[in-house]
């Protein structure tokens, strides 16, 4: 089932999730709608306090080639042990529709999570996977791609969202 992505300013957006306890059917089906919801964005990642749910989840997949084979990755109470390097990255997010920022961020990241059926797992990556996992992570603790801009970046990013919610609203 797809269902509707949070937009910013949408104050739910700013609630940190809560750790996944249970790995059950709930879960799965939560899990298949973020999939269903993400690629229907269409996005490379989806985490679940944009959907309104305050887990520690988030969904990736970076096969972004039509040809490509889907890679969806499942990150399940996630914790980045080591952020290496440095890179800016011209990044998107479903909860700002249209908009694009540079942002800063580390060029490798080693994480630890546990995938959808409770196994624990550590991954390094680097490139978009390095990239969407740092920005899907900050979803789960309440920090936004704007948090990462510059003063005068983030308040015209903040205008731009707010017009579009007014002008979304109107119609």
């Amino acid at each position: 089932m797809i269902r509707p992505i949070l937009c910013y300013p949408d104050k739910r957006l700013r609630e940190p999730g809560k750790d996944v306890e249970e790995f059950d059917a709930e879960l799965h089906a939560l899990i298949d709608d973020m999939a269903e919801t993400m690629y229907a964005a269409p996005g490379v990642g989806l985490a679940a306090p944009q959907i309104g749910v305050s887990k520690r989840l988030f969904i990736i997949d970076v096969a972004t080639e039509d040809d490509e084979p889907s890679d969806l990755r499942v990150f399940i109470n996630p914790e980045i042990v080591a952020l290496e390097g440095e890179t800016t990255f011209n990044e998107g997010c479903l909860s700002f529709p249209g908009a694009r920022e540079d942002v800063d961020r580390a060029e490798r990241v080693t994480v630890r999570a546990v995938d959808k059926d409770g196994k624990p797992f550590e991954l390094q990556a680097e490139g978009l996977l390095a990239i969407a996992i740092q920005h899907e992570n900050d979803h789960l603790d309440g920090r936004l791609m704007i948090d990462h801009l510059s003063v005068l970046r983030r308040r015209l990013l903040h205008r731009a969202m707010t017009k579009r919610l007014a002008v979304d609203a109107a119609q």
